[in-house]
């Protein structure tokens, strides 16, 4: 804490969460110097391999800014071993995002660096994205629009028979593994339209929007639709394999906007490729980015993929860099913080 001295921060925003957005929010929260750092795109975009990849080729960059800062404010920014010994007087960082995973927690601990993170921030952009998802997959949206547009066929037309048209959420029972921020959100809107929703999640209690399932195979042997919502542990990891999508009634479909690796990828493949799902709309996956060689570009006609955008929008960038300002006022007035790890 900064007992009433200026403090210095480093605004180390990127192509998302801008600099001035996170210098614009921390002016609402304290006086201070902010230098604004532009750092740019990771070389590895989802996730940390080894000690921190995030932006991995700006740790130059980000220790010459850090030159007698306090705190930090980043999205990517590589906040490693060698930075953090680097910079010594460096007492606060904010990560603007889910988790630091871009933070290299024990050496933080260490150096007696607390560390915040910005939880919630993209829930509604991702809960809206993921119902876009669903619908996009059971009324096959995006193939209509590239047999129409890109190739200038009217094919698309065939869709509107009863063999090859979908379905409509309306009374659709839709499942949900997860209901957290953002299955919650999924669930409310899903009640608007209708659908009967049923959700799986054995760690939330309380009322929840739909009808609660007491076990996941109950769940998969009643939907129609899928929609996964859980975060990624090592009991979650490959949750919804072959087993389990052999569960679900035939022509059934899988969205899954959470975490790619919740999802046996080429247990989907073989059940997209055999007809037992008629449909999947994938925003996450295994591997990011997706490999040239992974079976789901062959299904293009079945399938529905955009490359890790849930939580893409201008709302989350501004909603994250509010967060991270409001932990750093409450840091600088000695107020105990609201979502810190360290």
């Amino acid at each position: 804490m900064t007992n009433g001295n200026r403090v210095r921060v480093v605004a180390a925003g990127d192509h998302f969460v801008l600099p001035s957005l996170i210098k614009e929010a921390l002016a609402h929260e304290l006086t201070g110097d902010v230098v604004e750092l532009r750092l740019g795109w990771p070389l590895v975009p989802f996730g940390p391999v080894a000690e921190v990849t995030e932006a991995s080729d700006a740790e130059d960059e980000l220790i010459e800014a850090l030159a007698g800062a306090q705190v930090l404010v980043t999205q990517m920014g590589p906040v490693t071993e060698r930075v953090l010994d680097a910079c010594p007087d460096l007492r606060l960082v904010v990560v603007c995002r889910g988790g630091p995973v871009n933070v290299n927690l024990d050496a933080a601990k260490r150096h007696d660096v607390r560390v915040c993170y910005a939880p919630g921030r993209n829930a509604a952009a991702t809960a809206e994205f993921t119902v876009g998802l669903m619908l996009a997959a059971l009324r096959r949206i995006p193939q209509a629009h590239d047999l129409l547009a890109r190739q200038g066929s009217w094919e698309g037309a065939t869709y509107y028979t009863y063999e090859h048209s979908g379905l409509e959420l309306e009374d659709l029972p839709v499942g949900l593994v997860g209901y957290g921020a953002v299955g919650s959100r999924v669930a409310r809107v899903l009640c608007a339209f209708g659908a009967r929703v049923m959700v799986y999640d054995p760690y939330v209690q309380g009322e929840i929007h739909g009808l609660r399932i007491h076990a996941l195979d109950e769940l998969l042997g009643q939907s129609r639709v899928i929609t996964l919502h859980a975060r990624l542990t090592t009991e979650t990891r490959g949750l919804i394999g072959a087993r389990e999508l052999a569960l679900l009634p035939r022509g059934s479909v899988v969205v899954n906007a959470a975490r790619g690796p919740l999802l046996d990828e080429d247990a989907l493949c073989t059940a997209l490729e055999t007809g037992h799902l008629s449909a999947a709309a994938l925003d996450t996956y295994v591997q990011e980015p997706l490999p040239a060689r992974s079976r789901l570009h062959a299904l293009a006609d079945r399938v529905v993929l955009t490359p890790h955008l849930g939580g893409a929008s201008r709302e989350v960038a501004r909603k994250a860099a509010a967060i991270a300002a409001a932990e750093v006022g409450r840091w600088a007035r000695g107020e105990p913080l609201a979502h810190a790890l360290t």
